[in-house]
């Protein structure tokens, strides 16, 4: 097994894959604040489903946030994970945009797969899930439950700002006026797909989008971003996995370019 390990700020996601590049399996837990722990609990949930254990595993790569405070074989960049991964599942694709808990990025490739240009969002709260997170405690719903209040929307309200803080206030002077909860978070799924629409366009679209990340579950978000691009997006089984994914890839690419190097 080639085990990929993505410690991402709000969850830690592990993957084990075989020689072939299919997963066998996967685990995602929250990071909380002690990544080492995460991806222990992590490691160790993919690996009991299965009944695998550590000896099993051949090669580890590390990505995400937390790259750096685990323990793996090697690590790698976000951007070249989400990017392997991308290219292994679906060769046509060009553009990715990845929505995680803490940034967003948009990211262009090549026909071989290549990184050829990409953008990010790690210095703002707008535009990632934590700004979903705090307007979903300022409301006063589970943030697993604004994609099916999205969809009772009528009249979305309109988020002007582009700060975390201040469409916090929009948000709680449209509560205090008696709007509707879903118009609410219609107006802040729209927003948010504002934003990362004007991330992903400084690198262009191409006609297939692939969406990943931990907000790409949320379908709300995602109707509101592909109406913005006016493109449907192509959204895997699981999109939070993705990013580890690519890190198990890696694994095995590391191994493998090992073994020919060692020949």
């Amino acid at each position: 097994m080639y085990l990929g390990i993505d410690a991402g700020a709000s969850a830690t996601k592990a993957v084990l894959i075989d020689e072939s590049g299919r997963i066998i399996s996967y685990a995602i837990v929250p990071s909380g604040i002690d990544f080492m722990e995460a991806s222990r609990k992590a490691l160790e949930k993919a690996l009991s489903l299965h009944n695998l254990d550590l000896n099993d595993l051949k090669y580890s790569v590390a990505t995400g946030y937390g790259r750096k405070l685990i323990k793996a074989d090697s690590i790698s960049t976000e951007i070249l994970c989400i990017a392997r991964a991308a290219y292994k599942l679906y060769p046509s694709v060009r553009t990715i945009i990845d929505v995680g808990g803490q940034d967003s990025k948009a990211i262009r490739i090549d026909k071989h797969g290549k990184v050829t240009n990409f953008v990010m969002n790690d210095k703002c709260a707008a535009g990632t899930g934590r700004f979903l997170e705090v307007m979903s405690n300022i409301i006063g719903v589970k943030i697993d439950e604004l994609s099916a209040l999205h969809f009772k929307s009528t009249s979305p309200v309109k988020i002007t700002s582009t700060c975390t803080v201040f469409a916090e206030s929009e948000v709680v002077s449209y509560l205090s006026q008696g709007y509707k909860i879903e118009d609410i978070i219609a107006g802040l799924h729209n927003a948010i797909a504002d934003r990362i629409y004007l991330l992903a366009s400084t690198i262009g679209f191409e006609k297939e989008v692939l969406f990943t990340g931990g907000v790409a579950k949320n379908k709300g978000f995602v109707k509101s971003l592909s109406q913005k691009i006016g493109i449907k997006p192509i959204l895997p089984e699981e999109p939070q996995i993705i990013c580890a994914y690519g890190a198990a890839l890696t694994a095995k690419s590391k191994v493998s370019t090992r073994n020919c190097q060692g020949n």
